[in-house]
């Protein structure tokens, strides 16, 4: 495996972003891997890299970094009431959908131009926050992003500008949406108003709720993870990349 990070330049400032891809047989499809809240850490690089060596062009940015350098945090950025947490948080709300989506754009046209990253079509894939932002992208790009997922996506469907259940059907991409029983974050009611739209919008993908599980339970290092669930997240995955990418 090959792995650097680097500062990919945006219309606002340059975005610190590990790539990750296979040493050997490239070109390889990109995909964007989105950060959820507590952001990047080795446990979303550690993804990144299992991702890769299935043969793909990973690249994780750092979606904070309007916000400055100072946009990694330590262990204690789950835990309510923590000084960590609360830097977070004071990031995390200021994000917005249409920012992220020039942040997209400024990946494609990056990988446009490595050689170890194929033309084409380009995956998606967001956990928690980042749901709403690879959806968003398919919707936006319909002729680049080939493929976008959502792991338990918070608050997909809201007030927010671009909000992906207002425009599933711009996507030509094929879309998965995993929710979480559980989650407090995409609560029942608004999972089922998703679906609605989902079969609505006429996409062929899948919006599938993995029963007994909890918000975050593919992070290896999170409380609820769930082995069962978050090998069938990989499945999922996977499978649709090699689908839509190759």
């Amino acid at each position: 495996m090959l792995e650097q990070t680097l500062d990919i330049a945006t219309k606002d400032d340059e975005m610190e972003t590990f790539i990750c891809h296979p040493e050997r047989g490239g070109p390889y499809p990109p995909v964007l891997l989105l950060m959820d809240a507590p952001g990047i850490r080795e446990e979303l690089r550690d993804m990144a890299r299992r991702l890769a060596t299935s043969g793909y062009y990973v690249m994780l940015p750092n979606l904070y970094y309007r916000a400055g350098r100072d946009t990694k945090y330590g262990p204690d950025v789950l835990k309510h009431g923590s000084e960590e947490h609360g830097r977070m948080r004071a990031v995390r709300t200021k994000m917005t959908i249409p920012p992220v989506m020039e942040d997209v754009a400024a990946m494609i046209a990056f990988a446009d131009k490595q050689k170890a990253a194929k033309k084409g079509p380009i995956g998606t894939h967001g956990y928690c926050m980042s749901g709403p932002y690879s959806l968003a992208a398919a919707a936006r790009y319909p002729d680049r992003i080939a493929a976008a997922a959502s792991f338990y996506g918070t608050w997909l469907v809201s007030d927010a500008v671009e909000s992906p259940h207002l425009t599933l059907g711009k996507a030509k991409g094929e879309l998965y949406i995993s929710c979480a029983e559980h989650d407090e974050l995409a609560p029942p009611e608004m999972v089922k108003e998703l679906k609605a739209l989902f079969d609505k919008s006429g996409n062929p993908g899948e919006l599938e709720i993995h029963m007994g599980v909890h918000h975050g339970f593919a992070f290896p290092q999170r409380w609820c993870y769930d082995k069962p669930a978050a090998e069938r997240h990989w499945e999922r995955l996977l499978a649709l990349y090699r689908r839509r990418l190759g």
